[in-house]
């Protein structure tokens, strides 16, 4: 593993903490935050990956990959803190070598970083957890889900559900060994910093666009890009260790969402609907056809982002607001941020869309 630590006002004695996951959407916006704090952060990146997230920030860097023990040990050494957010983040089924991408990059990626940081006695790990992992009422999927249901496993569910339930079963054998970690949940994420982009990211860039013509029903939560950063900060600072605390801003239909981004961006909204027990077999022949022929295809709406937003959960962040004082935001304002990136990187190319500046002045 190679590193190049950067010549930082904050280069102190205070050791630094170590992030993974900065490339991607929580990573990428908790890293900023920790620098508006004034931590001393090292990352720890894939040397062959899109790291434009991290251009010009006063980060130290570490090249390796959490599936690599050895590569991890360094990359901890040294710091006394460490949030895990990276992840292999997929809506699709896929094939042999996917679902082994998943489990590898997931599973055994934080085996690896919570062994690493007991062994360079790193001290507290905060790892993101994901909402379509955590459990619900199977009688009632609309009542709000809490942080001790227990994740439902003989349903159709997705390899990356699968992974990250078995994530949190790893982080509960370390916490039971004495190992001081807590999981922040994080719902489906809204807001700026988003380089890949995400697939909210780039579903809004494609209403902007005007290449959105219709919209399925259905809802879920969502949490602002700055709220899961709050999160995780929240978890390391005033978290009980061995426990796990779910975040988020709102829950949101698919039409509330549709009603955001034409107030943000100044395009209409499509009426068309499409309910989602027709939309589910197309999407089902769909992705078996992609996944086969044209498996570096993206795929939209994929018959398992499908099956969740017909499951209509809501969150119960009760627990994140009595013990750590989680205040969340507003959905809009992070349609608003993620907007004002996008287009920022010129990835809104329709000449009649809003500028974000306009919206600006006009809230004022």
């Amino acid at each position: 593993m190679a590193s190049d630590a950067l010549a930082s006002p904050t280069d102190t004695a205070e050791p630094p903490v170590l992030l993974t996951g900065a490339a991607g959407h929580v990573g990428a916006n908790l890293v900023r935050r920790l620098l508006d704090d004034g931590v001393r952060v090292r990352v720890l990146l894939r040397p062959e990956d899109n790291n434009e997230s991290v251009e010009g920030l006063d980060v130290e860097r570490a090249y390796g990959d959490i599936r690599d023990l050895e590569a991890t040990r360094q990359a901890i050494a040294g710091c006394h803190r460490v949030y895990h957010t990276a992840a292999l983040v997929s809506t699709i089924d896929g094939d042999d070598a996917h679902r082994r991408d998943v489990f590898e990059s997931n599973v055994i990626g934080t085996r690896n970083v919570l062994q690493a940081a007991r062994e360079m006695e790193a001290g507290r790990v905060v790892v993101t957890g994901s909402f379509s992992a955590v459990g619900y009422d199977l009688d009632d999927s609309s009542i709000p889900t809490r942080e001790t249901m227990p994740f439902y496993p003989m349903e159709r569910t997705m390899p990356y559900e699968r992974s990250k339930a078995m994530v949190e079963t790893e982080c509960w054998h370390a916490a039971a060994g004495g190992q001081d970690v807590l999981i922040a949940t994080s719902c489906a994420v809204v807001g700026g910093n988003d380089f890949f982009p995400s697939r909210m990211g780039r579903t809004l860039c494609d209403f902007a666009n005007r290449k959105l013509h219709a919209y399925v029903d259905g809802g879920f939560e969502f949490v602002a890009a700055h709220d899961i950063a709050e999160g995780h900060v929240l978890c390391m600072e005033r978290g009980r260790s061995g426990q796990k605390y779910i975040f988020s801003s709102e829950y949101q239909t698919i039409s509330d969402m549709l009603d955001h981004f034409q107030a943000v961006t100044g395009v209409k909204r499509p009426r068309r609907q499409i309910p989602l027990g027709l939309m589910l077999p197309f999407a089902e022949l769909s992705s078996r056809m992609l996944s086969r022929f044209w498996p570096s295809y993206p795929q939209r709406f994929t018959p398992g982002a499908i099956r969740l937003l017909q499951q209509c959960r809501h969150a119960d962040t009760s627990k994140a607001k009595e013990e750590l004082g989680f205040q969340p935001t507003t959905i809009r304002s992070a349609v608003q941020d993620a907007y004002a990136f996008h287009y920022r990187r010129e990835a809104i190319t329709n000449p009649n869309a809003m500028r974000p500046e306009a919206l600006t002045a006009g809230s004022e």
